[in-house]
């Protein structure tokens, strides 16, 4: 089992930057077989969507509305991930989750989340 726990997450103006960070911890065997790290969000009433994806090879897959403002990096070593925003817009306002996979079409692991708001 791998355990995700998110930080980072705030109250900021539009414009405004912040970083979110995510580290996993757990099983030896676990964390070597995860393949993607990222982000997802949900915001209220709507389905949880991808923000950022990075797998292991360093290919990056992310939304179409924040490509330019947000940034994803991990640091492989420590298991970690994180997302940098810039630009901040009120529609960012979500719970953004930490994801990690060993399989592209499923999330194997989530973290608790964490609340991004923006106001206008």
């Amino acid at each position: 089992q791998v355990q995700l726990v998110e930080s980072g997450g705030g109250l900021v103006q539009a414009g405004g930057s912040l970083r979110l960070s995510c580290a996993a911890s757990g099983s030896i065997f676990s964390l070597i077989a995860i393949e993607i790290m990222g982000w997802y969000r949900q915001a209220p009433g709507k389905q949880r969507e991808l923000v950022a994806v990075l797998t292991n090879g360093g290919t990056v897959n992310s939304a179409d509305s924040v490509k330019g403002r947000f940034t994803i990096s991990r640091d492989y070593a420590k298991k970690a991930v994180y997302l940098q925003m810039n630009s901040l817009k009120p529609e960012d306002t979500a719970v953004y989750f930490c994801a990690a996979t060993r399989d592209p079409m499923v999330v194997d692991y989530w973290g608790q989340g964490t609340q991004v708001t923006v106001s206008s």
